[in-house]
């Protein structure tokens, strides 16, 4: 693709420029609407759009970089257009989209997709729903096909069944995201007090459960009728591909569908207060949290970008006034501002996690939040303020543009709200010309003594901790008569083709990994990397073998700790001043941990690699390690550990650890310690653990850039000063002796699901020997979407909103996991189920379709896997880490051609003994230990 340059300025012309259109013979029907290039200088995205007959907006954006290509079909309809009382139709029609459509067959769609090779999902939100696929480039006529199919021909495939069990799905999700996790509510019920009753955004978008309960399978339908047209979508395609072909193929697929009913934009009319609203409720968490936040414009509104602005110096890091005020002063655990805009309101958002150990009171945290917004009028705005902000955004929207995905999602996002696919170059233009005077007018308009709903979600049983006195209770809900309204009769869609053959591949596109360099600074430490021109950015990855596997297990939490300090203050400069000087680059530095590494990522505009290595730099070699600054990350630290206990995933993923590989070894302690073992870190410890990690014999770097090997090279001469031999892991403690075959039970009460999780130990990672054949053979069993176990506890049975089983494997030891989150009420018939597929699978083993299945999905998967630097760079990574061969692609890709049904099979045989499995369950015991127990399982409870 064309090679992105950034403009030297912020300031300076970006505009894109509108090409005459080329004298080229379109499909009948076709219309060419705009063609977009860049200039040399600019920043954006070249495109083309078209549209067809029937209203439907089709946009083209060419990019031959990967062998790939992505389609998004979005529909300009989410929760905003539906009615009180009717909740959540947009967000079920989403699921019920891949259920199947007149030509393609029950759970089709996503097969079909995968066994492509390619990936794909669908979104909703308060204002659009969005259908996509990323794909290798051979399978585009088949993704047209499908989305054509489910655009015009849903309505013949939809059955009762299908609609009870995506709507228990939905339920499931619901219980999984909201209802299960801490804080989950806390959104719908500010939305309540924050819009107008009846107002679109006043409900949320998965719906309120007695809506869902409400609905119709006609219902469903009507919603399809109304709002699924082709003139209310918009089809986005970025990629590798030849234009006119793949406009012949969209006029063939989509230009027949009818056109549906009009659709008009909705009123945007600016949300008001009449006075602050003050709301709380009691939830099962440990920190209490406050949110507060004002009404004020919508997107696109020309106040938008100064509000931005000002949520930023108000609210947005390290240097703003609410971190100062609050955060600095050890009074909230987080806090943070922003201005969230949705396509009818916005909202000037600041929220706080108190902190208990400085008594949690939320009034305190409101007072002082207010506090920094009066002191932010007295102190004014900065030119440093007005620059750092607007060298964020843009070094934030180039980030964004490193995937032909990021890109296609911006220009189809942008056509569906603004009816302009490319709105950087306007973007970038209205924040660079934000002044000083547009900040202090938005504020003085839409906050300084405005009204604002707040809101304090405390632990239950805390009422006392409360900001105010609850001063608003929601109105009862209104239930409107129909639930859609505005309806049309449509022609149905005919063909002058034979639908039900599903178009076949084109030829393979050749799949090549990223060309590797690698090097050595004059310290030895060793550094890959691969020169990409996407985007004119440098991401750097320092790695450092240890990480939390390096420490004491009876100091667990260390190796995150110390990673937390050098993220403060070197002996130089503030966390403030270095967060400041990374802000005016609009460069990253973000040092972190995991079970066996340290790290350091590094992100930056190609023109500021220099300032931004210097920071590293200053922080790796001259940390500050300050006291103050030790006594607040510690006690932050404790903090998210308490409030992680009430995260039911985290407490299933830690517990069964400890289950698997005992609690005296670092794999079977959570990385992030626990608190008895964070409270008793000293920052002489720290220290000591910098000494011992943080040396040149433990880092290898890898480097994705624009820059060759000899322009980089000679910009990490600085990291060539680091000295420090290896450090070797201590010795691996050994194994427990798993007590197979029973069920573990750690209770949490009122819990809406029960997390449910199989397995036992297994091997290490290896990429072309047993471990990667055991992952070709899972693969069918619960490795992709349409495989055994998922189809059986979502699609069939709707117990769940998801489930699936893997293997994973790190340099000592892995685990095999079959997990889910289902419903409390199904708890022992899920676990009946896993035990059905697994043990018919071990006993059985896969099929001949089955193989052929994995076979065709992961090795044209392969188009996908080197896309974005991260990609690039986790390629890399693994090469490094596992000392592999920089073919060991090829050499998979190999193993799955030749590989047979009878090897897998067997392994299958060795590796899914259920009888030498543990089953671990989070969920309210009181509702399903009985259930389980009369199974026959041994049941143990256990305790936090």
């Amino acid at each position: 693709m064309k090679k992105w340059i950034l403009a030297a300025a912020i300031t300076a012309a970006l505009s894109a420029c509108a090409n005459a259109p080329a004298n080229v013979a379109l499909p009948q029907g076709v219309s060419l609407i705009e063609n977009v290039a860049l200039a040399e200088s600019g920043v954006g995205i070249p495109y083309k759009k078209y549209q067809l007959a029937n209203g439907l907006t089709v946009i083209l954006h060419q990019d031959h970089s990967d062998p790939l290509v992505h389609v998004d079909v979005t529909y300009h309809v989410g929760s905003a257009r539906e009615l009180p009382g009717r909740s959540g139709f947009a967000h079920l029609f989403e699921h019920m989209m891949f259920q199947g459509s007149e030509h393609v067959g029950d759970e089709q769609h996503f097969k079909t997709v995968t066994e492509a090779g390619g990936t794909l999902n669908g979104t909703t939100n308060t204002d659009r729903t969005n259908y996509f696929e990323t794909v290798p480039s051979n399978q585009l006529e088949k993704m047209l096909w499908l989305e054509s199919d489910r655009m015009g021909y849903f309505l013949p495939a939809l059955t009762d069944n299908k609609f009870e069990v995506q709507r228990e799905t939905v339920k499931n999700e619901r219980a999984q995201r909201i209802d299960n996790q801490p804080y989950g509510r806390m959104n719908e019920r500010f939305n309540q007090a924050f819009y107008p009753s009846g107002h679109q955004y006043s409900w949320p978008v998965i719906g309120w459960p007695e809506d869902l309960n409400r609905a119709q399978l006609d219902d469903v339908k009507h919603f399809f009728q109304r709002w699924y047209g082709p003139n209310n979508a918009t089809l986005t395609i970025g990629g590798d591909f030849d234009e006119m072909q793949t406009l012949a193929w969209v006029n063939k697929y989509f230009g027949e569908i009818p056109r549906g009913p009009e659709v008009k934009p909705e009123a945007k009319t600016l949300v008001t207060l009449d006075k602050t609203r003050y709301i709380s409720m009691e939830d099962r968490v440990h920190l209490p949290l406050l949110r507060m936040a004002f009404p004020t414009v919508y997107a696109s509104h020309e106040d938008e970008a100064a509000l931005d602005l000002l949520a930023n110096i108000i609210g947005g890091g390290p240097t703003s006034l609410v971190y100062k005020n609050l955060v600095k002063d050890g009074y909230a655990v987080q806090a943070g501002v922003s201005h969230p805009c949705q396509e009818l309101a916005c909202q000037f958002s600041i929220y706080a996690l108190a902190n208990p150990a400085r008594g949690g009171q939320l009034a305190d945290v409101e007072r002082r939040i207010r506090e920094s917004i009066a002191e932010f009028e007295q102190r004014g705005v900065t030119d440093d303020d007005l620059q750092k902000v607007k060298v964020q955004f843009e070094a934030n929207t180039i980030f964004g543009l490193q995937s032909v995905k990021g890109k296609v999602s911006t220009l189809a996002l942008n056509q569906t709200f603004f009816g302009n696919p490319d709105m950087i170059a306007h973007d970038l233009k209205r924040y660079a010309n934000v002044t000083k005077e547009d900040v202090m007018r938005v504020f003085n308009t839409y906050i300084k003594g405005k009204p604002s709903v707040v809101m304090s979600v405390v632990p239950q049983g805390q009422q006392q901790l409360i900001a105010h006195e609850d001063n608003f209770v929601a109105p009862a809900p209104r239930v409107a008569a129909e639930a859609v309204t505005g309806m049309v009769d449509v022609a149905k869609a005919g063909s002058s083709f034979d639908r039900s053959v599903m178009p076949s591949a084109q030829q393979a596109p050749v799949i090549t990994a990223p060309s590797l360099w690698t090097d050595k600074l004059a310290n030895g430490i060793e550094v890959m990397g691969t020169e990409s021109d996407e985007t004119p950015t440098v991401e750097l990855l320092i790695y450092l073998n240890g990480g939390h596997r390096l420490t004491d297990v009876k100091q667990a939490g260390l190796a995150g700790l110390t990673a937390a300090m050098l993220n403060e203050s070197s002996d130089k400069r503030s966390t403030e001043e270095l967060a400041q000087a990374l802000e005016m680059l609009g460069s990253s530095v973000s040092f972190g941990s995991s079970i066996y590494q340290s790290y350091i990522k590094v992100s930056a505009l190609t023109s500021h690699l220099d300032e931004t290595l210097a920071i590293v730099e200053e922080k790796l070699f001259h940390p500050g390690f300050k006291e103050s600054d030790f006594a607040r990350v510690q006690q932050q630290h404790l903090q998210s550990l308490q409030h992680m206990q009430s995260d039911p995933n985290y407490v299933a993923d830690s517990q069964f650890d400890a289950l698997l590989y005992g609690k005296d070894t670092a794999l079977g302690v959570s990385e992030m310690g626990t608190p008895a073992s964070v409270s008793q870190l000293t920052l002489d410890d720290v220290k000591a653990f910098y000494n011992k990690q943080f040396r040149a014999g433990n880092a290898q770097i890898v480097a994705v850039t624009n820059l060759s090997k000899a322009q980089l090279m000679p910009k990490l001469k600085g990291l060539a000063q680091w000295q420090g031999e290896a450090t070797p892991l201590p010795s691996l403690a050994a194994m427990p002796a798993l007590d197979a075959g029973t069920v573990y039970i750690l209770d949490k009460p009122g819990a809406a699901q029960s997390v449910i999780k199989i397995g036992k130990r297994a091997m290490p990672y290896d990429a072309t020997g047993e471990f990667f054949k055991s992952y070709l053979m899972n693969y069918p069993l619960g490795g992709a979407f349409n495989s055994r176990i998922n189809l059986n506890l979502r699609e069939d049975k709707g117990y769940t909103y998801g489930a699936r089983s893997y293997f994973s494997g790190g340099s000592e030891l892995g685990l095999f996991e079959a997990s889910a989150s289902v419903r409390s009420d199904v708890t022992a018939k899920a676990l009946t189920e896993f035990a059905k597929e697994i043990n018919a699978y071990q006993a059985e083993g896969m099929t001949d379709k089955e193989l052929a299945f994995l076979r065709s999905s992961i090795s044209q998967g392969q188009a996908l896997d080197y896309e974005t630097p991260y990609q690039k760079a986790g390629f890399m990574r693994k090469i490094q880490r596992y000392k592999l061969a920089a073919d060991y692609t090829q050499q998979q890709a190999d193993i799955i051609k030749a590989v047979d049904k009878d090897e897998l099979n067997q392994l299958a045989k060795e590796k899914l003994n259920l009888d030498k499995m543990i089953v671990l369950i989070v969920g309210d015991r009181a509702k399903i230990e009985q259930e389980i127990k009369a199974l026959g399982y041994q049941v143990k409870n256990l305790q936090l």
